[in-house]
Parts: structure tokens; C-alpha cells; sequence
């Protein structure tokens, strides 16, 4: 009787220390803050995503998923109930993404607004403001990755048309065609090698033949050059003259210039002379008779008497 009380004291004390951890856990996770419900409806693959799973807002928890379930106003449609903290900027312009925690494939619904409106959304109808839902980074990811898919099926169905029966024996022929349009060069390239030797090599030689020539020729014109460029050559008996007519010039101005300048100043004079004569001839014709006495005064001048009257 007495083990039977302390297996139900016991049992009494696992009890009460079981409800005591309980109400402690319940009391330290207990949220004190006032939050806002929100709705998203989306078509979108939701995989991962849990009631109770975070709600962040550009990395920061602000709340958490309430429930998940299809809306009854949309067929398809799943709609995610959120309790999200009034302090939160939720605006017009937050939008909502599903995001992964590492490689658990555990998700949650990330927050994030584009900053084209700062006013908060109001309810519609009774209804709880809606956000909308955007398609995430793993969404974009499996868009792209079929996308690719199908290109590189239709590049894989090209290259297996670019390889065909048909195409491989085109590129044989083509092939043997080079083959022999290179032989055919090989066999020109000989022709020309043949056809420069009978035709170019004499050219050749004429042109050397002629180079030599004008070497000849330039020689000549050099050893010319030196002679009449030598001491006592043409150019210097050429300069010798040219001085001797040039002292003889100057010698020639220094002696007969001055007596030609005597000659014809004394000249100058003679005629000067004979002018003053000619013209004291032209006005006193009788000084040829009576020579140069005193005229008597004419007709007019003073002293002047007519024939045959008196003063």
C-alpha cells in the first residue's frame, strides 16, 4: 500500500513539473504584439510552404502563416492566410515571393515592396487586405531550365538533320572535291614554276644586261664630272677668264670713263657757246658788218629819233 502512494506521489510530481515546462515554453514564446491579417491568392506551386511557416519582410521575421487552403472563389486557386506585425511597412506596393531555408526545402513567404506607393491597404468587402504573389527566384529557375530544354531540343534535332544520311554525304563529296581542287593547285603551281623559268629567266637577264649598261653609262658621266671639275679643267679656265674680263672691265672704267666725262663736258660748253652766238646773231644781224658796238634805240625806246626829225 505504501509503494502504491509513492508511485502516485511521483506520478503527481512528473505531472505538475510536465505542465510547469508547458506554460514556461508558452510563456517565453508568447507574442505580445499586435498583428494584422493579410491574404494571398496565387496559382502558383506553393511546395514547402507550412502553416506556421515564417513571414519575413526583406530578411526580417514580422510574422507567420496562419492557414493554408484552396479559395472557394478561385478554381485552382490556393489562398495563404498571414498574421503579420502591425509595425511592419506593408504598403500598396508589398508584394510576396516564396523563398527556401537552405536545403531543408522548407519555405516561407518573403516580403518585399517596389516603393511605388506608401499608403497602407485597407480591407474590401469585409475581406482582409490581399497581397499579391510574384513568382520566386526557384519558379524563375524552372522557367528558364524548360526553356533551355526546349532549345536544346531543337538544337539536338537540327544537328541530327546537319548530320543525316544525306547531309553526310554531301560533306563527302565536298570533301573529295577539295581533294582534288588542291592537286589541281599543286599541278598549276608546278605549270607556273615551269612557265617562270622559260619566260622570266631571260627577262632577267636583259634587265641585268641593261642595269649594267646604265652602270656603266653613270660611270662615265662620274669620271666626265671629275674631269671637268680637276684643277686647270674647263670649269677653272672658264673662272680665269671670267676674271680677266672682269679686271679688264674695271680697268677700262677707271682710265677712259673720266676722259670720256672731260670730252663731254667740254663739248657741252663749245655748243653752249654756239647757241649764245647764234642767237646774238639772230638779233643783231648788222654785228656780222659793224660787230658789237652800242645799237641806237628803236622805234619806242628812249632816245629814239625818226628819220628827218629832231629830238
Amino acid at each position: 500500500m505504501e509503494n502504491k502512494a509513492h508511485a502516485l506521489a511521483a506520478g503527481i510530481f512528473v505531472l505538475v513539473v510536465a505542465a510547469m515546462l508547458v506554460a514556461l515554453a508558452a510563456w517565453l514564446t508568447r507574442d505580445t504584439g499586435q498583428h494584422d491579417p493579410y491574404e494571398i491568392s496565387t496559382r502558383d506551386s506553393i511546395t514547402g510552404l507550412q502553416p506556421q511557416a515564417a513571414v519575413r519582410y526583406r530578411g526580417v521575421e514580422v510574422g507567420k502563416v496562419d492557414s493554408i487552403e484552396f479559395d472557394p472563389k478561385g478554381q485552382g486557386t490556393v489562398l495563404i492566410a498571414l498574421e503579420v506585425d502591425r509595425q511592419a511597412p506593408v504598403t500598396k506596393g508589398t508584394f510576396a515571393t516564396l523563398g527556401y531555408q537552405g536545403v531543408t526545402g522548407l519555405a516561407y513567404i518573403q516580403l518585399d515592396d517596389d516603393g511605388k506607393s506608401t499608403a497602407r491597404p485597407e480591407w474590401s468587402a469585409g475581406q482582409p487586405p490581399r497581397i499579391p504573389m510574384r513568382p520566386g527566384l526557384l519558379d524563375k529557375l524552372t522557367v528558364k531550365g524548360e526553356q533551355l530544354i526546349d532549345r536544346a531540343d531543337a538544337a539536338l534535332a537540327s544537328i541530327n538533320t546537319l548530320l543525316g544520311d544525306a547531309n553526310q554525304k554531301r560533306v563527302a563529296t565536298a570533301l573529295d572535291n577539295f581533294g582534288s581542287a588542291a592537286a589541281q593547285v599543286t599541278e598549276l603551281s608546278h605549270t607556273l614554276n615551269g612557265t617562270v623559268r622559260t619566260k622570266v629567266d631571260p627577262t632577267l637577264v636583259q634587265a641585268k644586261q641593261t642595269l649594267q649598261s646604265v652602270q656603266s653609262t653613270s660611270d662615265e658621266f662620274g669620271r666626265t664630272a671629275k674631269r671637268v671639275n680637276a684643277a686647270d679643267g674647263p670649269i677653272d679656265r672658264l673662272a680665269q677668264g671670267t676674271q680677266s674680263l672682269s679686271h679688264a672691265a674695271d680697268s677700262f672704267n677707271a682710265a677712259t670713263l673720266p676722259r670720256i666725262d672731260r670730252a663731254t663736258e667740254e663739248t657741252s660748253r663749245a655748243v653752249r657757246t654756239l647757241g649764245r652766238t647764234v642767237t646774238s646773231i639772230s638779233d643783231n644781224p648788222q654785228s656780222l658788218i659793224y660787230g658789237n658796238g652800242i645799237l641806237p634805240p628803236g622805234p619806242g625806246e628812249q632816245g629814239f629819233v625818226p628819220p628827218g626829225g629832231t629830238k
